[in-house]
């Protein structure tokens, strides 16, 4: 099969961005297909491809499949405006690359949701059919934390319909997690054609035995890691809140990634004597390090009820993969997971004090941290390894097509 790829953050092992897509590609190349992944400027992301642009494009091999990367920066530190302009860019780029004709299946990967715009437009005007993958559900998400101050309801109602076009005419959809299926199946996909496709870790990168590192001056410390993004979102200021409480204890927490956020969260910690370093986005083999030198792992998010069955974060399975206890803020899936596998402990959103008691007790605990370390690896090998889930992608794949 000739398979395109739209994903605008696309980035290999060596960015410090999501690789759910670059191991989906390498899955589609591995068994048998030929494949072109075309691709934006991420921020944090490696794509591979070096070379001047020319009119707007590079393109290479990597790893065994064509990347076709446009000249279109976009980073989540970008204002709001400037980012839905790389989202139309892209989608302008990638539709006619999409419409070209020569495609037996294209795969559209979102967010941002202007991704389906190119398998639409190929639908409609080659008839080549397309699995669109919703790895956050939009615009039920920017609606879930009150963003029609920043997002024009016009435009909320814009991306509505996109989505349900998206959903209708897709030959497949793939949702992340069980709640964003459901969303999909309301906007009218065909619930049989609907997969819910997990987060996934590399369990060869990310595991307890990785080649261990920690930040200067920790080496004593009970040392408990966040690694992602620092957006509004992410309500971190309850991470802060739950350090202010721990100025007595052994804990350290280290924030690893970058957002909007960033300058002043940093500003706050130094300002209030906080026992938290921050650390900048880092290629994955590194970070994989940082967490197998690690004691806990955290998942905070803002307190928006929805997020409960919606959130399928890197942080959480990449953590299980390395064997660390979490500590999750996260109702819902996220607390289910690792209540039912006792890899970890779950605390109220929002609740400062509650995170804070919840670090101090596997501080306090080695046995109990130990046990739920091998619990956390194994709950990773059973349901998280990235090569089986990219195996059911390919499965889904040529079964688009077959129909």
């Amino acid at each position: 099969l000739r398979i395109l790829y739209l994903h605008q953050h696309f980035s290999t092992p060596e960015g410090s961005t999501a690789t759910r897509s670059f191991h989906h590609a390498r899955a589609l190349v591995e068994a048998g297909h030929h494949l072109t992944l075309a691709c934006g400027r991420y921020a944090g992301a490696v794509t591979g491809v070096a070379g001047a642009f020319r009119r707007g494009r590079r393109e290479g091999m990597v790893r065994g499949f064509r990347v076709v990367e446009f000249d279109i920066p976009c980073g989540n530190a970008q204002p709001l405006r400037a980012r839905a302009g790389a989202f139309l860019r892209y989608a302008a780029a990638a539709t006619r690359l999409a419409t070209s004709g020569g495609w037996d299946l294209i795969l559209a990967s979102s967010t941002p949701l202007t991704v389906a715009i190119p398998a639409l437009a190929a639908r409609h005007l080659r008839g080549t059919p397309f699995l669109f993958e919703i790895r956050d559900p939009w615009p039920e998400l920017p609606r879930a934390l009150a963003a029609e101050g920043g997002i024009p309801r016009p435009a909320l109602a814009a991306m509505a319909r996109l989505a349900n076009a998206a959903c209708r005419r897709a030959a497949g959809v793939i949702a992340l997690t069980e709640g964003i299926a459901e969303t999909a199946i309301a906007r009218g996909a065909d619930a049989a054609r609907v997969a819910v496709l997990p987060q996934g870790a590399d369990l060869s990168l990310f595991s307890p035995h990785a080649a261990p590192w920690r930040p200067p001056g920790t080496d004593n410390a009970i040392l408990a890691v966040y690694a992602g993004a620092a957006g509004r979102a992410n309500g971190l200021d309850t991470l802060l809140d739950a350090a202010a409480h721990l100025r007595d204890s052994s804990v350290h927490i280290v924030l690893a990634g970058e957002g909007s956020e960033t300058p002043r969260l940093q500003a706050r910690a130094t300002a209030e004597h906080l026992p938290v370093s921050f650390l900048n986005p880092m290629p994955k083999p590194r970070l994989a390090g940082l967490l197998a030198g690690a004691d806990i792992g955290l998942l905070v998010l803002a307190p928006v009820p929805d997020f409960a069955e919606w959130t399928a974060p890197n942080k959480l399975v990449e953590g299980l993969a390395a064997g660390l206890p979490m500590v999750v803020n996260v109702p819902g899936r996220a607390t289910r997971l690792i209540g039912m596998h006792g890899c970890g402990l779950a605390v109220p959103p929002g609740d400062a004090s509650a995170l804070a008691a919840a670090l101090r007790t596997l501080a306090d605990d080695s046995a109990r941290r130990a046990a739920m370390s091998r619990a956390a690896r194994a709950l990773a090998e059973r349901e998280f390894d990235t090569r089986a889930i990219a195996a059911r992608l390919v499965t889904l794949a040529e079964a688009a097509v077959r129909r």
